[in-house]
């Protein structure tokens, strides 16, 4: 199946409608610019962002909003308890050259339900209401809300909800396809996602359990959906959406042609050169819990990481692994043949 579609939403075209995930932690400019270098991702995100504090985040040094360049076209989305905070957060968000404004109704954590945002918003009708048509109102840019199914399965709840989004100026719409309460274990439900498409007529996009081309495959098929969002595959496996673009939208891409060691470099050399020293490791961190699982013996890849006390000895610990777990395993592709590369830089430039 190759599929020849793009969307076209006010003045953005998302070309291939592959979507990266706002993903605590993941969706920073280290990892955003490791996607980039494949291709295929149609619109980026950035991490939530607390609309509450955004105004006065400085965008050169903040861990949330540095970017690059290359890192267009970027979303950015708003964690937002309060209508008073979306005048603010919009004004800052031109300010900082958002290519698109996402509204975030379907965050599960505790500690954002607890405050009055994410999931929690889905149950006050009124309150999103007012949210999404201030952000109309105030926003030329593409607008976006993404939620998940519910509570529980309420169909015409659902469906009442959506049509709310869509009369109110939401441009398209991302479903995440589990319940509030199900973790990630539980299998999508896709067809819940094609329940809410034959409802709205904006773009949905399907969020959830994507994590190949094949999987990308039965979930166009399942939901019908205008496009996929794609989550945790894309720190585990980051040339994934340049897999999926090329086999279902004939997308021309560079499908890895670096060794994983190359690509884990990549990502630590980012982190090194964007970050101040006390944002590095964490990250890292987080990206190393994705991406050992490439690795059979990933486990002890993650766990060496996990026990490090800041980037250079994480490296460190990391080459040890690559040398002992990935077959023909070449330093001099990442020193440039320099032997005294690490002595120097500690592997870090």
């Amino acid at each position: 199946m190759m599929i020849h579609e793009q969307l076209k939403i006010k003045g953005l075209v998302v070309d291939p409608p592959l979507l990266l995930a706002p993903m605590a932690g993941l969706t920073h400019s280290a990892l955003r610019t490791l996607l980039v270098s494949f291709g295929g991702v149609g619109l980026l995100s950035t991490e939530m962002l607390s609309a509450r504090r955004l105004p006065s985040e400085n965008p050169a040094v903040s861990p949330y909003l540095v970017r690059t360049e290359a890192e267009t076209p970027l979303s950015y989305q708003l964690l937002v308890t309060d209508v008073r905070e979306v005048g603010p957060a919009v004004e800052a968000l031109h300010r900082f050259g958002a290519d698109a404004i996402d509204l975030n109704l379907g965050c599960p954590a505790p500690k954002v339900r607890k405050a009055g945002g994410g999931s929690s918003l889905m149950n006050e009708r009124d309150r999103v209401q007012a949210i999404v048509a201030a952000a109309r109102r105030l926003t030329h840019l593409p607008l976006s809300a993404k939620i998940r199914l519910g509570e529980t399965l309420d169909p015409v709840g659902l469906d009442e909800f959506c049509r709310m989004l869509e009369g109110e100026g939401i441009d398209f719409l991302t479903v995440h396809a589990r319940l509030r309460g199900e973790s990630f274990t539980r299998k999508p439900r896709w067809d819940q996602i094609a329940r809410v498409k034959e409802r709205v007529g904006i773009p949905v996009i399907a969020n959830g359990s994507v994590y190949s081309v094949d999987t990308a495959r039965e979930c166009l098929r399942i939901s019908g959906a205008d496009g996929l969002m794609i989550g945790r595959a894309a720190a585990e496996r980051p040339w994934v959406f340049a897999e999926i673009a090329q086999d279902l939208y004939g997308s021309a891409c560079r499908l890895p042609g670096k060794s994983r060691p190359e690509i884990y470099h990549q990502f630590v050399q980012a982190l090194t050169e964007r970050f101040r020293p006390e944002r590095r490791l964490g990250r890292l961190k987080e990206f190393t819990h994705y991406f050992a699982r490439n690795y059979a013996f990933g486990h002890q890849l993650a766990s060496g990481v996990q026990a490090s006390r800041d980037i250079s000895e994480a490296w460190s610990r990391a080459l040890d692994f690559f040398r002992g777990n990935e077959p023909g395993f070449d330093l001099s592709a990442l020193t440039g043949g320099d032997p005294d590369y690490f002595q120097r830089s500690g592997g870090l430039k």
